[in-house]
């Protein structure tokens, strides 16, 4: 019997032993698994559900018995190495992971590394450039490496959705990797463009395994509503003629919250899922979503890769995706172990702006990386804090550009300390001005794919370059429509308006200073509130009117504003209304301030002055650059005494609240007891 029979036998007996005697592999999963036994480099782009990873999970089982060292699975998201860990344990093999979120179970890896009882070992991509993590790992790795495995393998590509920079360490640490140890890298996202690129840094003799992308059981269609209150009521009407659980994918943190807070008072249990929110436990949440504890998880694209439960009945798009590429992946989620699931866009006017905005943040600009980079090279060590007081760039930004940086070896850290190499820098316009076109031909791309008239799954598969392309004749395309495309309870869209409108935004006080120096208990300021985000579809798009083109705030938004300071509960009811001054616009929050007050039948007084002219807040970057540009343009008059009272602080928009601090703190030390700040939008909640 030659080799690869026995690896065939042996694989089919893995596969038997987990799903009974019966089964048997999808077409090409057998010929992966061999590629890999083999010792060869394989790409396989197969569609979400297809068993992706039973391919390296049934490879390492076979690399284990025959004596190999550990595979490493690099994996991009944290609900994606929950699912695997889960997924590898029904093959019997024991995994462990290195993340981010674990950092006090690190000893015992490497403990299982030593003991080789380590089957898998998966880490977080950005773990990579960790050299005391890597030199770990490989010397604790006393059989070497068994099989390295890439996982969304799209990321690696600077032309996939998901582009991520710490990817680019992976081609790295494989031209490190010895020639005898197997590569496999698996995605249900990648067009030609992309298996190219992926090919290019595996090696150019890496295999491609390339099956059909058509989700046989996926019924699409496509709604243009292109208010929120229409698509939130479309919302509530709908899914509750649903049968089974689902995902509603939202572009923004705060629309998740939005539509989960609409769903769930319109009696459909609903739950938020994003990432970097430590109040929201992911994975209570996606143990109860697996278990049907609600019907809507709302999720941005931190619920994108490899969430497996296989009876989601429902992906439904809150605004348009950036990208047929992103698209697919996210109603693969559906569908899976069911004959028939929906995949539904509720196109917005809203998405243009929000994916133009993804499309020129997405990457560091040439004048952001050379200034960072300058200002490292003159230094002899610099923190990242010292950065951001030097240098008028936001935090994210200049998080990007170290990570570039350093990938690049441009840069070295050694503890919290940035340094400059010998490397010459240069920045390669074409290919970030390259990426950037391509992005935006991806956005007119879907936005064609919104408006066919063709077979919707046909559509997504020729965008795939998938040679299997075919009708589906199941989307509303082939056939009737499935859904309404229009409302039919005209008051939902009604009750819509007024629960947006009535979403006020929590302003928290600042409490440090931005060298982190407490600001004392008794100068903060009270928790305020604003009446709405800045620019939103409900009073936000008036603001915006009156602050840009009337110059003037209308007696609405007066009135909201005291319907909403009426229903608060204060420690003491505002005595007076004090309001921020503004030397260019004398009179527009003065005005608004003065309505309000006698509307609240309390005095409005003229108690801050402002004493010089600063730059637009809105142009200063980073709390350090803030803080300074504002911190020393108010001064108190004394005619009043505020000893003792509850005063009101208005002004128009808030974004940094340094503005609000500060004259809060005057207003304290003058002896007010409290301080309670009120805007009508809040500007912070567009940086989306």
């Amino acid at each position: 019997m030659d080799k690869i029979e026995t690896y065939s036998q042996k694989a089919f007996s893995i596969l038997r032993e987990i799903y009974g005697l019966n089964a048997k592999f999808r077409d090409g999963q057998l010929d992966a698994i061999l590629s890999v036994l083999q010792k060869e480099r394989a790409l396989v782009v197969q569609k979400t559900g297809w068993g992706k990873s039973l391919v390296y999970f049934i490879s390492t089982k076979i690399l284990r018995e025959e004596g190999a060292g550990p595979t490493i699975l690099i994996s991009p998201l944290l609900s994606l190495m929950r699912n695997q860990i889960q997924s590898a344990e029904k093959v019997g093999l024991n995994t462990f992971t290195i993340n981010s979120s674990n950092k006090e179970t690190w000893e015992k890896v490497y403990d299982s590394l030593k003991n080789d009882t380590c089957d898998i070992l998966m880490i977080a991509p950005e773990k990579l450039g960790n050299s005391e993590i890597i030199s770990n790992i490989l010397s604790y790795t006393r059989k070497g490496i068994g099989l390295f495995v890439i996982d969304e393998a799209h990321c690696i590509s600077e032309w996939g959705h998901d582009f991520r920079p710490d990817y680019m360490r992976i081609k790295t640490f494989i031209q490190a990797l010895s020639k005898e140890v197997p590569i496999i890298a698996t995605t249900a996202t990648a067009n030609d463009r992309v298996v190219n690129d992926i090919k290019f840094q595996l090696g150019n003799n890496t295999k491609v395994y390339r099956g059909p992308l058509t989700r046989e059981s996926l019924i699409i269609q496509i709604i243009e509503m292109l208010s929120q209150e229409e698509r939130l009521a479309w919302l509530a009407e709908n899914i509750k003629k649903i049968d089974g659980s689902g995902i509603v994918y939202c572009l923004t943190t705060r629309d998740c919250d939005l539509v989960a807070n609409w769903l769930n008072i319109n009696n459909i249990s609903a739950v938020a899922y994003y990432a970097d929110d430590k109040k929201i436990d992911r994975i209570q949440i996606e143990n109860d979503l697996y278990n049907n504890k609600f019907k809507v998880i709302v999720a941005t694209v931190a619920l994108g890769m490899g969430y497996d439960k296989p009876d989601i009945k429902f992906v439904i798009h809150y605004q348009r995706p950036g990208s047929m590429l992103s698209y697919y992946q996210q109603i693969g989620r559906a569908g899976r172990d069911l004959k028939e699931a929906y995949a539904i866009i509720l196109e917005g006017k809203e998405d243009d702006e929000i994916q133009n905005f993804f499309i020129n943040t997405a990457f560091p600009t040439q004048n952001t990386i050379k200034e960072v980079l300058d200002l490292i090279e003159n230094k002899s060590g610099i923190s990242k804090t010292d950065i951001l007081n030097n240098i008028n760039i936001k935090k994210n930004r200049i998080d990007q550009c170290l990570k570039f940086l350093e990938i690049e070896n441009l840069i070295i850290k050694e503890k919290n300390m940035y340094f400059r190499t010998v490397n010459p820098y240069q920045f390669n316009f074409e290919e970030s001005n390259r990426i950037i076109n391509t992005r935006l031909k991806e956005l007119d791309e879907i936005k064609k794919y919104t408006k066919t008239k063709d077979c919707y799954m046909e559509f997504i598969s020729k965008c795939l370059n998938d040679p299997y392309a075919k009708k589906c004749n199941k989307c509303a395309n082939c056939k009737s429509h499935i859904f309404p495309y229009t409302i039919q309870n005209i008051k939902l869209i009604e009750s819509a308006r007024r629960f947006i409108e009535n979403q006020e935004v929590i302003i928290e006080p600042r409490k440090k200073y931005p060298d982190s120096k407490n600001i004392p208990k008794e100068l903060l300021n009270e928790i305020g509130w604003a009446l709405c985000v800045y620019g939103d579809y409900g009073w936000g798009q008036l603001v915006k009117k009156g602050k840009y083109d009337d110059n003037y705030f209308s007696n609405k938004l007066v009135d909201a504003s005291c319907n909403l300071l009426l229903n608060k509960k204060y420690e003491l009811n505002p005595e007076v209304v004090v309001y921020v001054p503004s030397l260019n616009r004398k009179e527009l929050v003065r005005s608004l301030a003065c309505r309000i007050a006698e509307k609240l039948n309390i005095p409005c007084f003229d108690l801050i002055s402002k004493t010089k002219k600063n730059l637009p807040q809105k142009n200063m970057e980073n709390s350090k650059q803030q803080y300074e540009n504002i911190k020393d343009c108010f001064e108190l008059y004394s005619e009043y005494n505020v000893r003792g009272k509850s005063i009101l602080l208005v002004d128009d928009m808030v974004d940094s609240k340094w503005t609000l601090t500060i004259c809060g703190i005057l207003l304290k030390q003058a002896g007010a007891k409290y301080v309670y700040p009120y805007v009508l939008a809040s500007t912070a909640g567009k940086e989306y």
